[in-house]
């Protein structure tokens, strides 16, 4: 079924409105009837090929849900580890540290007490240079460890959520301590193929890395002007932190397109239904319940929910779940009606002071959502 004339004029208006140089919508109801729509082109340059469904986005913040969470959910169901654990029983460089006996849960929900964001990477590498082996990317890894571990909680734990980057790092380590091995080759064996979510994938700054994903760069849309790398980056992440990690993070690091986050987020739905899943219906379940009426968060473990207002619009339901990232990209599921909507966009090009993707999320949700509800009176 082709998708709506609404949704393809919407999305070309953003692009003529400045919203974005290009993005691709990827509408999918029932797990079959997908709607894919690409818009504008790579980038502000006039003369940049066109954005096709094969674009391939850094999807910044979605690689929290996509890549670390998934994963710990796996972990979870393989008795790995426990919600309830503290992060030290994985990270034991953090016993007598102030987040030290914060469990996977606070991490999860924002509500470890941590700051939001830290600047670490001006401390690591003042001069932009990027880990280049994997005994570099272990030592950057192990003082940003260290950072971490020194940072006074900014409010008492589980007492209210502040959206914190640093918490999704500590999480990240913990995959690779809980899963035996590095947190790319984690998200490839256990997430990726199994799901046929192909390109997900990070970008390694190691020259290993470098070499074997060179091939993806050329479908690859820009983000901005980087006045700490002193380049434009071009398949390269976005956050500084997780490119001072060597492009591997909990928080951020994951390229794909709109076809290889559908096909994680379908995982979840699926799982969600009890159907057949590299996920357990029990986990799912628990990870994506909706908080509780009149809660001061509306965080589930490593998901948002739709609060007033959301990015998801007027019209998902409570059990809704979903995700933003950064660079303007979004993912929200409803599984009441099972419907799933993937916005990929690289808004932050040419400047990141770009904000008119706050407006444009919304809108196009209660589009979709109304075109979708079209679809099946009809």
């Amino acid at each position: 079924m082709s998708a709506p004339v609404s949704l393809r004029a919407a999305m070309e208006q953003a692009v003529a409105d400045g919203v974005f140089p290009g993005a691709v919508l990827a509408v999918r109801r029932g797990l079959t009837d997908t709607w894919l729509i690409a818009a504008g082109r790579l980038s502000s340059h006039p003369s940049s090929r066109p954005v096709s469904s094969a674009t391939i986005y850094d999807l910044a913040s979605l690689t929290k849900p996509l890549a670390t969470v998934t994963a710990i959910a796996l972990l979870v169901q393989e008795g790995r580890c426990r919600l309830d654990d503290p992060i030290e029983s994985l990270l034991p460089e953090l016993e007598g540290a102030a987040v030290g006996s914060a469990t996977l849960r606070h991490l999860l929900t924002h509500s470890s007490g941590l700051p939001g964001w830290r600047g670490f990477y001006e401390r690591l590498s003042p001069q932009a240079v990027l880990p280049v082996s994997e005994q570099e990317r272990s030592r950057v890894e192990a003082q940003v460890l260290q950072l971490i571990s020194q940072e006074p909680l900014l409010y008492e734990r589980g007492s209210r959520s502040l959206y914190s980057d640093l918490g999704f790092m500590l999480l990240g380590m913990a995959v690779e301590r809980g899963g035996g091995m590095r947190l790319d080759a984690y998200v490839r064996q256990r997430i990726a193929e199994p799901t046929g979510a192909r390109p997900l994938h990070y970008l390694p700054t190691d020259q290993e890395g470098k070499k074997s994903l060179a091939s993806l760069i050329e479908r690859t849309a820009p983000t901005e002007w980087d006045d700490w790398r002193k380049r434009l980056l071009v398949g390269e992440v976005h956050d500084e932190n997780a490119a001072a990690l060597g492009g591997i993070a909990g928080h951020a690091g994951l390229f794909g397109t709109a076809e290889a986050v559908l096909a994680v987020s379908g995982a979840w739905l699926t799982a969600y239904h009890g159907r057949p899943s590299l996920l357990h219906q029990d986990v799912v379940r628990e990870f994506v319940r909706p908080p509780s009426e009149g809660a001061a968060s509306t965080w589930a473990l490593g998901w948002e929910t739709p609060s007033v207002p959301s990015s998801s619009g007027r019209h998902f339901s409570r059990r809704s779940f979903g995700h933003l990232g950064y660079t303007g990209t979004s993912i929200w599921i409803d599984p009441v009606s099972e419907l799933e909507v993937v916005l990929l966009s690289n808004r932050v090009h040419p400047t990141r002071r770009n904000e008119k993707i706050r407006a444009f999320r919304p809108a196009i949700h209660d589009l979709v959502y109304q075109e979708r509800a079209r679809g099946v009176s009809g």
